[in-house]
Parts: structure tokens; C-alpha cells; sequence
């Protein structure tokens, strides 16, 4: 079931998350602690990586050392070139640094989370 639906499901969690990175959110909850957007950016994009990874790992046979490195690379990447894109394409988002660091953050947990399971 994985290998089937692994490339699907994670083009579809990376439109959404990009459409939520680049749309103007109205009416967003406030969550009561000052870095809720760091944390919402933290768990996004630790996810964007564990799929990634099982894409790889499930969809195209990747060893689990090649996976998890190509999944951190997009991942990282991926959230680079968004943070630009708010810059560069609207005028309601602003590039942030710490949202770079945080996505960054999540990506390299999940990385180091797979790793460690692998080896326990």
C-alpha cells in the first residue's frame, strides 16, 4: 500500500503546504505562545520529510541512507525557495530567517530520528 500511494500522498502534502506558505491566512487561531508559527514550521516540515523519505525508501528503492539524504536536501530546500517565494510573490508574507532555521530544525530531527531507530 505504501509503495502505491508513498509519491501521491507527499506531492499532495507539498502543494498543500506550499498553498499555506503562499496564501493569505485570515482568522488564523492564536495558539497563546509566542513561537506558534516556529512550531506550526518545526512539525510541517518534519513531516514533508518523513514522507519524502518513504517515498524514496517505498516508491523508487532507494537504500535508507540515500533516502533519508535526499529527503533532508528537498526538504531543506524546498523550504528555502518558499520562504524567497513569499518574499518575491506576495506582499502580505515576508522572508524570515527563523522560519528557514525552524523548518531546518524539523527537517534534521526527523533525520535524526530515522537514524537512530535504524540503529536501535
Amino acid at each position: 500500500m505504501l509503495k502505491k500511494t508513498a509519491l501521491v500522498l507527499t506531492i499532495i502534502y507539498s502543494v498543500a503546504l506550499t498553498y499555506v506558505s503562499l496564501v493569505k491566512l485570515n482568522h488564523v487561531p492564536d495558539i497563546g505562545v509566542s513561537f506558534g508559527d516556529k512550531i506550526f514550521h518545526f512539525l510541517a516540515y518534519s513531516l514533508l520529510t518523513f514522507l519524502w523519505f518513504g517515498t524514496f525508501l517505498f516508491k523508487f528503492n532507494f537504500k535508507e541512507k540515500k533516502a533519508i539524504t535526499y529527503a533532508a536536501i528537498i526538504s531543506i530546500i524546498f523550504g528555502i525557495v518558499i520562504e524567497v517565494l513569499q518574499e518575491v510573490l506576495t506582499t502580505y508574507r515576508a522572508m524570515d530567517i527563523y522560519d528557514v532555521i525552524a523548518n531546518t530544525s524539523g527537517v534534521l530531527l526527523t533525520v535524526l530520528v530515522i537514524v537512530l531507530k535504524k540503529k536501535y
